[in-house]
């Protein structure tokens, strides 16, 4: 018993949580030791199974809980014939918080929430959990405080009525950020492309930016040159703003087809990479001595297909010793220079295995000197990306793909690494499974 207390308490000690979007730092790094090298025969241990509803909405965890939603669609709604069109089809969100070591329900919040947007399956937002609360945001702009030991509601706030927003095509789908006492969300309507909440109280402390559409990038804070600057990419600019303020420190140009401003904008060392689906990257160079942006580089391509740099649509680009590991609009994972964008390679291997298909996906994690790929076929892969090439280390099947949005089978919803585990979902479960060593 007391070996067995000496190493529970060992890895109580070494346990992470992954509280938001791309986890601690919001920097897609699984920071936690004692992790396989890969994977046993017959796939690592499954530890629990728990039913859920449909979405999109990768799971938080944070003391020992697990923070999601889900959708509950209304009995005999219809839903549309193309999941690319916009319905009105009525139903319910909920926010679900399970234990992480058994995965049993501890409670729920639900709201009736009429879904009009296209691939309607469910929430998108990823929840964020700090200090005995949790923030989430629905697919029509439900912005929610709960009490994260019981679910009940703090504050709210309905982005549609409260600022003049609308649904966009696919839905609000911006992870919102914490930013010390602010809560900055991206909202859309008048002058409020993104607004900035007092996390604790919901009062609204500033609003900023104003454009046709948000788009669907979460606000994201960067640090450079001791300042630091919240990067918001709407579908016509890229601008850099004081977070306290929301003044603009800098904004470029940019016209986004279908506003389609979707990958978290990476930050390494002054170059700041955007990639877009539609229209390529661009690469900006950080002033050293005051916040102010210069371009480095941009693709030239306005093709899905006939593709240069990266187009980047659901999977975040990771960067890592002036090279930038990214998933292309196709399903291509490639390798560029940091500094130019040329390309160096290019794989199939971890999303379609050996085709282009549209939209293909695989988020890109990494832990100690390698990366954990999760695609939407439900695959976890162990691999080395380098500028030599892409090295599979192991592979197992984690979750059946269920979203039939695109018109095939996938999992799109970004899984959590915390307690030495993988948490990932698909519309029917959520699952979690021991990575460790």
């Amino acid at each position: 018993m007391r070996l067995l207390f000496l190493l529970l308490l060992n890895s109580a000690l070494h346990a992470d949580d992954w509280p938001q979007w791309l986890g601690p730092q919001r920097d897609g790094v699984w920071r936690e030791p004692g992790i396989v090298e890969k994977f046993p025969a017959g796939g690592p241990k499954v530890l629990w199974r728990a039913k859920i509803g449909g979405g999109y909405t990768g799971p938080a965890v944070a003391n020992g809980k697990v923070y999601l939603m889900d959708r509950q669609v209304a009995a005999n709604s219809p839903r549309p014939g193309n999941a690319f069109a916009r319905g009105i089809i009525p139903g319910s969100e909920r926010v679900l918080c399970l234990d992480a070591v058994s995965g049993k329900q501890l409670w729920e919040h639900r709201y009736d929430c009429t879904y009009t947007m296209s691939y309607s399956t469910g929430p998108r937002c990823t929840p964020v959990v700090s200090n005995g609360k949790v923030w989430t945001l629905g697919t029509e702009g439900n912005l929610l405080c709960l009490d994260a030991t019981n679910g009940k509601v703090l504050w709210s706030h309905d982005f549609k009525a409260d600022f003049g927003a609308k649904t966009p095509q696919w839905g609000f789908a911006g992870h919102p950020l914490l930013d010390g006492q602010r809560l900055i969300c991206l909202v859309g309507g008048p002058d409020s492309v993104a607004v900035a909440f007092d996390k604790d109280s919901g009062k609204e402390l500033w609003r900023a930016l104003n454009a046709r559409e948000p788009g669907y990038c979460p606000p994201t804070m960067i640090e450079h040159a001791g300042t630091k600057q919240l990067i918001l990419w709407h579908p016509q600019a890229v601008n850099s703003l004081d977070s306290a303020t929301g003044k603009v420190f800098w904004s470029h140009p940019w016209e986004v087809r279908s506003g389609l401003t979707v990958a978290t904008p990476r930050l390494a060392g002054d170059l700041l990479l955007l990639s877009s689906f539609y229209t390529s990257s661009k690469c900006f160079k950080l002033d050293a001595t005051k916040p102010t942006a210069t371009l480095q580089w941009e693709g030239k391509s306005f093709s899905e297909m006939k593709t240069d740099t990266l187009h980047s649509l659901i999977s975040t680009p990771f960067i890592e010793n002036g090279h930038i590991y990214g998933v292309c609009s196709y399903g291509q994972l490639r390798c560029l220079k940091l500094d130019t964008g040329e390309r160096l390679w290019e794989t199939f291997a971890a999303t379609t295995g050996d085709k282009p298909v549209r939209w293909a996906n695989a988020f890109i994690i990494k832990q100690a000197d390698r990366f954990f790929l999760a695609n939407e076929q439900g695959d976890l892969i162990i691999a080395k990306l380098t500028p030599q090439g892409y090295e599979e280390i192991s592979r197992a099947k984690i979750l059946k793909p269920t979203t039939t949005d695109p018109r095939r089978a996938v999992v799109w919803s970004h899984p959590a690494f915390a307690n030495q585990c993988v948490f990932m979902r698909n519309d029917e479960e959520i699952v979690c499974v021991s990575l460790a060593k």
